[in-house]
């Protein structure tokens, strides 16, 4: 990282090797490395700054550990393979467990928002004995996001479908104005615009206009290949077996869906609960956030 970019205060940086092929991961680290470890994954468009303010808090008992998802940030943005792999869930989980055993944590709590919560989801799912707690932030598991994508209504979502198209078309269009098409984002997704002060927004488009490659991989990968995991994991009863969190904006009343009833479906052990507050909760409810990650973690299985 650079002199120029914002950092999470009190936190050391580092890279971290987590796969095959040299890919590294940039991470923030906090708190004490003997206490219970939280990994918190970032969304989109956004980086590991995102969890700023509920990191610093749970520093204060917990081992905090922030990457930058691969293709993100500064962490490493391996080209796009032709199996679309590069950038499913499933690689991207493996990424984040071989990040906390490099630090000395085979077991861990997870914390992920938008594209982050995606990747938790995977990981609890892939790796139900690693991950003892997980809390997603505003997301639907991918099948049923997919699922309640319909009519004119589906128009939010425009850029999954852009990001979807075969490799080509949509980084070109992006890369034609990248700061207009992620700051369409941040405009329009927070409800309170200054929870993203005016350089940690710079720092997020920075990033995302060195990425546009690796970001609609990303994105594609939640169309083919993500999908494809899913549906073999429904099929087969597989379900998150962790205490499982989730805070998430009322797209129900919009789109016609039973958001709560959609998570049970993979999470039984799970606590609920609509919020207020816009899509980038972690920066525009912290305490709130903060809060219900706690709760979460004090947690048994089947409470």
């Amino acid at each position: 990282m650079t002199q120029r970019e914002p950092r999470i205060e009190g936190f050391s940086y580092r890279r971290v090797p987590v796969a095959d092929g040299g890919v590294h991961l940039n991470v923030a680290v906090g708190g004490d490395p003997a206490a219970t470890p939280v990994v918190l994954l970032h969304g989109f468009p956004q980086t590991h700054l995102m969890w700023r303010h509920v990191a610093a808090d749970l520093a204060a008992d917990h081992h905090v550990i922030c990457p930058d998802l691969r293709g993100y940030g500064a962490s490493d943005k391996p080209a796009e393979a032709a199996d679309g792999l590069t950038y499913a869930k499933r690689t991207m989980a493996a990424d984040v467990v071989a990040l906390a055993r490099a630090l000395g944590h085979e077991r861990f709590a997870l914390a992920g928002h938008d594209r982050g919560a995606l990747v938790a989801i995977r990981a609890g799912l892939d790796h139900p004995d690693t991950v003892t707690h997980l809390l997603s932030l505003d997301v639907l598991p991918t099948l049923d996001m997919w699922d309640v994508m319909r009519g004119t209504t589906a128009a939010v979502g425009f850029h999954l479908y852009l990001m979807a198209q075969p490799p080509g078309l949509p980084e070109r269009m992006i890369s034609a104005d990248p700061d207009a098409f992620f700051g369409h984002f941040l405009d329009l997704w927070a409800a309170a615009p200054d929870a993203v002060p005016a350089e940690v927004r710079a720092a997020y488009l920075r990033a995302c206009r060195e990425a546009v490659p690796s970001i609609v991989a990303d994105y594609r990968a939640s169309a083919f290949a993500d999908v494809e995991h899913d549906t073999a994991d429904r099929r087969a009863g597989n379900a998150l077996r962790m205490p499982v969190a989730v805070l998430q904006q009322d797209w129900g009343a919009a789109l016609g869906f039973d958001a709560a009833e959609l998570w049970r479906r993979w999470a039984p052990d799970l606590a609920h609960r609509t919020v207020s507050c816009g899509h980038f909760m972690a920066e525009e409810a912290p305490k709130e956030v903060t809060a219900a990650l706690r709760e979460l973690l004090a947690r048994e299985p089947g409470q």
